[in-house]
């Protein structure tokens, strides 16, 4: 969702800026660590003694609830959204599920029938639960699914969990070199669905 189908980087940044101030952790190369991962692994990778990571997540997360000036979406998210059958696409977000719907709500993002929230899974992102759990709620191969990602502890979890992937770059502030296909945004995309049942990403009719 972060960083895929909206921006949310700046508010995002306020937030954890003032975290990591408070904490004495360096800012400036603690930030490029937050992105795609739950709040409460991020804490818990830094390892701070006395520090009781749960509680600081849900600081984290309150006050992200608050703080949504900016949060907008990747170029042509919505219109593409709105071309998918609805049965055929979900939301897996490393964010809980209060905070995704206010900042989907805020980027103008459709809730989907089906979503997977940090509050669904045990181990976030890189583990690939969470999209082996959204395939099944789908009722589809996870070999069948196309994954768009664009955080690196996401791709790791595409990758384990099995599933095509593509990489969404708008929101990148430096180039992301990567193996895999990637995109912009969605302003030269639409999808297609094919006599034979699939759905299939393909150049938007100029």
């Amino acid at each position: 969702m972060d960083g895929t189908l909206l921006t949310s980087i700046a508010a995002a940044e306020r937030v954890w800026t003032t975290w990591a101030l408070r904490h004495g952790v360096n800012v400036e190369t603690f930030l490029p660590t937050i992105h795609g991962a739950r709040a409460v692994d991020t804490i818990r990778r830094l390892g701070l003694p006395g520090v009781d990571a749960e509680a600081e997540a849900a600081w984290i997360t309150e006050a992200e609830l608050l703080d949504v000036d900016g949060v907008v979406e990747v170029a042509g998210a919505v219109a593409f959204l709105a071309q998918l059958p609805a049965d055929r696409w979900t939301i897996v977000t490393s964010a809980p599920l209060d905070l995704a719907l206010r900042r989907m709500q805020a980027a103008g993002i459709p809730r989907p029938q089906v979503m997977v929230t940090a509050d669904d899974v045990k181990d976030g992102k890189p583990n690939p639960d969470c999209y082996l759990i959204a395939a099944r709620r789908l009722n589809v191969a996870i070999g069948d699914c196309l994954i768009f990602e664009d955080a690196s502890v996401g791709i790791q979890a595409a990758q384990a969990a099995g599933a095509d992937l593509r990489v969404v770059t708008s929101t990148h502030a430096h180039p992301m070199h990567t193996e895999h296909p990637s995109f912009f945004d969605y302003q030269g995309l639409q999808p297609a669905l094919e006599a034979d049942g699939w759905l299939r990403i393909v150049p938007r009719a100029q």
